[in-house]
C-alpha cells in the first residue's frame, strides 16, 4: 500500500511538472506569436513611410531646413529644447565677433589700404578680450556687460568694413541677425525664440532623423515621411553610406548665394564648385538609379542682394555669365542662370536610364518658414503623383 501511494504521489507530481511545462511552453509561444506580429505590423508601417535624404556641402542650410520641418510638421521645440540653444546662440555670437576682429587685423597686413581695418584704440583692447572669449571651448553667459562691448566693437568702423568682406572670411549667415539682437540675447532670463534657433548654427555630426506628414499623420490621405539630415563636411560624409539604400527621394541643398566663398574646412576649394562636384557625385551613386531627385537652391535671399554687388562670372563654373540688365531683372536672370547649369549638370550625370526618374527644382530660403512649407507640399504632391504613377493609377 505504502508503494502504491508512493507511485500515484510520483504520478501526480510528474503531471504536475508537465502541466507547468505545457504552460510555460504556452505563454512562450503566445509571446512569440505577439512579437512576430508586431514585426510584421511595424514592417507593413514601414513599408509606407517614405525615406528623404538631406544632402548638400556644409553651410548649404540644410539643416535650417530639417529644423524648419521639425516646427511646421513635427512637434516643434519644446521649452527644455529652446533652452538648451541658449549656449549654441552665445558661442555663435562670440564666434562671429572674434571672426570679424581676427580678420580685420588679417586684411589689415594683406589690403594696400590698411587703416581702414584697424579698430579705434578702445576697440582693440575690448578686441583682444573677446576673440580669447572666443577661442573657449566653454563660452561664459552672455552678460549685459559683454554684450556692450560686443556692441562697441561691432559698430566700430573697422569691423563693418571686414563685415563687408565677408565673403574673405568665414563670417557666418547669422551675424547681422544676432549683433541687431544683443540686448534680448543678453537679459538674464534670456530663452532663445523659435526664430534664434533656426539662426543658430551647430555643424552637424553624424544622422539625425524625424517623422513627419506634410498634412498631419491623422489624416489617412497624407504621406508619412522620415527625414534624414547628415553632416555635409567632407569628413561627415562617408557617415551617409549606409542611409542611401532604399531611399524615397533625395534632397540636395545647394547655396546659390556662396558663389565667391571658400568652404570652412579648406579655404582654397569655391564653396559652389565643391557643391558641383558633390552633386555630380552623389547623381551618379547606383543606389539612386530609381530615387527621385528634389534639388533646392537655397539661400535666395542672400543671392538677391549679393549679386547685384558681386559677378557670377568670379566662381569657375559661371564664368560664362553675361548680365543683361539690373535690379530684380538681373537677379531673376542670373537665377535662372545657375538654375540652368545645374540642371545640365543633372543631365550630364544621370545615364540614360536614369534620366526619366523624378527631378524637380526649387527656390527656396531656409529661414522663410511660409516658403519652406509651400516647397514641402509640392515636394509631398510629386512624389504622391510619382506613387500613384507607379501602382498604375495614372
Amino acid at each position: 500500500m505504502p508503494a502504491l501511494c508512493y507511485l500515484l504521489e510520483g504520478m501526480g507530481s510528474s503531471c504536475s511538472r508537465s502541466h507547468s511545462v505545457n504552460e510555460a511552453n504556452t505563454e512562450e509561444n503566445l509571446k512569440a506569436v505577439e512579437i512576430e506580429r508586431r514585426i510584421l505590423q511595424e514592417t507593413k508601417a514601414e513599408q509606407h513611410i517614405h525615406r528623404l535624404l538631406l544632402l548638400g556641402a556644409g553651410e548649404s542650410g540644410k539643416s535650417t531646413i530639417f529644423k524648419q520641418i521639425k516646427l511646421l510638421f513635427h512637434t516643434g521645440f519644446s521649452e527644455a529644447e529652446l533652452r538648451s540653444y541658449t549656449s549654441v546662440v552665445h558661442a555663435n555670437v562670440y564666434q562671429t565677433i572674434k571672426i570679424l576682429y581676427d580678420g580685420s587685423k588679417e586684411l589689415a597686413q594683406i589690403e594696400s589700404d590698411s587703416s581702414k581695418y584697424i579698430a579705434s584704440p578702445d576697440n582693440k583692447e575690448k578686441g583682444e578680450r573677446l576673440s580669447e572669449l572666443g577661442s573657449r571651448l566653454d563660452h561664459p553667459f552672455l552678460t549685459k556687460e559683454i554684450a556692450q562691448d560686443i556692441k562697441n566693437l561691432w559698430q566700430d568702423a573697422a569691423i563693418q568694413e571686414t563685415f563687408s568682406h565677408g565673403n574673405m572670411l568665414q563670417i557666418p549667415d547669422c551675424a547681422q541677425y544676432f549683433m541687431d539682437n544683443l540686448d534680448r540675447l543678453s537679459q538674464p532670463d534670456y530663452v532663445p525664440t523659435k526664430e534664434d534657433v533656426l539662426y543658430a548654427r551647430v555643424r552637424t555630426s553624424g544622422v539625425v532623423e524625424i517623422q513627419f506628414s506634410p498634412v498631419g499623420e491623422s489624416k489617412k490621405s497624407g504621406e508619412v515621411y522620415k527625414l534624414y539630415d547628415v553632416g555635409g563636411q567632407r569628413n561627415e560624409r562617408r557617415k551617409w553610406i549606409h542611409l542611401f539604400e532604399g531611399v524615397t527621394a533625395v534632397i540636395f541643398c545647394a547655396a546659390i548665394s556662396e558663389y565667391d566663398q571658400t568652404l570652412f574646412e579648406d579655404e582654397t576649394k569655391n564653396r559652389m564648385m565643391e557643391t558641383k562636384e558633390l552633386f555630380d557625385w552623389v547623381l551618379k551613386q547606383k543606389c539612386f538609379e530609381k530615387t527621385s531627385f528634389m534639388l533646392f537652391l537655397n539661400k535666395f535671399d542672400i543671392f538677391e542682394k549679393k549679386v547685384q554687388k558681386v559677378p557670377l562670372s568670379v566662381c569657375d563654373w559661371f564664368k560664362d555669365y553675361h548680365p543683361t540688365t539690373s535690379g530684380k531683372q538681373e537677379v531673376e536672370h542670373a537665377y535662372e542662370f545657375v538654375k540652368k547649369k545645374f540642371e545640365e549638370l543633372y543631365f550630364q550625370s544621370s545615364k540614360p536610364d536614369r534620366v526619366d526618374r523624378v527631378f524637380k527644382i526649387y527656390r527656396t530660403t531656409a529661414l522663410d518658414q511660409k516658403l519652406v512649407k509651400k516647397t514641402f507640399k509640392l515636394v509631398d504632391e510629386t512624389l504622391r503623383r510619382r506613387n500613384l504613377m507607379e501602382a498604375g493609377l495614372l
